[in-house]
């Protein structure tokens, strides 16, 4: 017979989205579990946070710890040409004020663990090594899950609602057959870390570049501390496998020669030797929702990572579900149609991010088109940009209309 433990809810894994989801729950007096697959800390990418991310992190209570740590600090974006030739630096504060206008660069093996703890340190109650093997169903209802610890052992843990936040191993998702892809974005990235390249001076040493290849690709170039650079490559996997080639060290040094600020800024350094390699990652799930069951984080969405949206993605759709789950809690209703409204806004803000990836990628299209023509709208492409995803862009994307293709709303992401 397996052991049986109850809770208020259960976090299917430790993540941002489920750190966040179960610190504010925690903080409201919940008796929450996080079951989490591995032992932080643990590797991840995704090091670069959009400025919009400070206001989950302020809700968290961790805007001194980031102040405070090791973190590089990130004031600019700047985007570079194959010949090299870097526009002018976009500086935040330029648009917002102090607090929005810096983030950081984080590895995330040490952020997520410092989340991780948050949630611990405000009463969550997390098992690490602690795999889930199934949910629990009981008349139609989902009411908690079968896990495995480290131990081996099968332990049941209960709860009159779960929050999914399982990351790209979307385990609900995938097993209820939600999961779908993203028509046009079918990218493959390849990325390494490497030690010593060159950095720029002042506050633009922690900025973030976005340096073009042809084809609509794009290198990322993430200065960490340490001394060290998270670089990697994205493009379609027909042209990251022309001429046959399939290893990804010999992808990634081949595009280096396609980028001259790259190959400059590379140049001073060495790869730590590990090269890395994903594809078609972008996903959505058709349903946000089951009874008993919410989706947060990469769980429910993950969006071509060119405008670096998961983090601040992930760390709001906790918070939100968190916000979502203990008014259920309150009112005694686990139904799905009880999360339309969360589901709905998140789903809002990911499409207006997911309609400028779309006009970034099209060959014939750059957004000084746009603002060149419509000089107003440059901040509604900062804005939306830098992860206040959700306001009203519709002038903006009736503008955009005029140069590239802006896609319907994938119809994804209700309650099921």
């Amino acid at each position: 017979m397996q052991r049986v433990e109850r809770f208020d809810v259960v976090v299917m894994g430790g993540g941002p989205a489920g750190a966040a989801a179960a610190t504010v729950l925690a903080e409201k007096g919940r008796r929450v579990v996080v079951l989490e697959r591995e032992k932080f800390p643990r590797y991840h990418i995704g090091e670069s946070l959009l400025p919009f991310t400070f206001h989950p992190l302020q809700r968290l209570g961790l805007i001194e710890k980031m102040r405070a740590s090791c973190f590089v600090k990130k004031y600019s974006v700047q985007f570079v040409s194959p010949s090299g030739k870097a526009s002018q630096p976009f500086y935040f504060f330029s648009r917002y004020d102090q607090d929005v206008s810096q983030t950081w660069q984080v590895t995330r093996a040490d952020f997520d663990l410092m989340l991780l703890d948050n949630a611990r340190e405000k009463g969550a109650i997390v098992h690490e090594r602690c795999s889930v093997q199934n949910l629990i169903r009981d008349d139609g209802k989902v009411v908690g899950v079968v896990a495995k610890g480290a131990d081996g052992l099968e332990r049941e843990f209960r709860a009159p609602i779960t929050i999914d936040c399982t990351g790209r191993d979307s385990f609900s998702t995938l097993r209820n057959g939600w999961r779908m892809g993203d028509p046009l974005l079918n990218k493959v990235a390849v990325w390494t870390y490497y030690k010593g390249a060159k950095r720029d001076d002042g506050i633009e040493a922690g900025g973030t570049t976005v340096a073009f290849v042809p084809e609509k690709g794009w290198f990322w170039y993430i200065p960490l501390h340490n001394d060290i650079i998270s670089v990697g490559v994205v493009a379609e996997g027909k042209y990251l496998t022309r001429e046959g080639v399939k290893d990804p060290q010999k992808m990634f040094e081949r595009e280096i020669e396609q980028n001259a600020w790259i190959k400059s800024h590379l140049s001073s350094g060495h790869s730590l030797g590990e090269y890395y390699i994903i594809g078609e990652y972008s996903y959505h799930s058709k349903h946000c929702a089951e009874d008993g069951l919410l989706l947060a984080g990469d769980a429910f969405c993950f969006l071509d990572p060119v405008f670096s949206s998961g983090v601040l993605l992930a760390l709001k759709g906790g918070v939100m579900a968190a916000d979502a789950v203990h008014e259920a809690l309150l009112a005694g209703d686990f139904s799905a149609g009880r999360f339309t409204d969360y589901g709905t806004y998140l789903r809002e803000g990911i499409e207006n991010m997911r309609k400028l990836v779309y006009a970034f990628y099209n060959q014939n299209f750059s957004f000084r088109m746009v603002t060149d023509k419509y000089p107003e709208l440059t901040n509604d492409i900062v804005d939306c940009l830098s992860g206040d995803v959700n306001k009203d862009f519709s002038a903006l994307f009736q503008a955009v209309a005029e140069f590239a293709e802006v896609p319907q709303a994938l119809p994804y992401g209700l309650p099921k």
